[in-house]
């Protein structure tokens, strides 16, 4: 009965820290620069003309520190067709 109650404890903590494994695995989304055609300090266009806020100042940091970065200190609705800068 021990080694069943033992197993069966070790069976139990495996499960839970696989479960718990892939419920953090299934929520991480990696931030990519490359997706970013023009970045502003209150978001950005994507290279297919979508505007997006930035999830997280530490996006718009890594944004900003890529050496293909076209970043603008300043809204984008600033300026005509709300920044984006490419043709449509």
């Amino acid at each position: 009965m021990y080694k069943t109650l033992k197993a069966t404890a070790l069976a139990f903590a495996l499960a839970t820290a696989t479960a718990i494994g892939a419920a953090n695995a299934a929520g991480v989304v990696a931030f990519e620069p490359g997706v970013v055609a023009y970045g502003y300090n209150d978001g950005y266009w994507s290279r297919s003309h979508e505007w997006h806020a930035w999830e997280k100042p530490e996006h718009r940091e890594a944004y900003r520190s890529s050496s293909e970065a076209k970043y603008y200190e300043w809204g984008h609705d600033r300026d005509a067709n709300h920044g984006w800068l490419g043709p449509r």
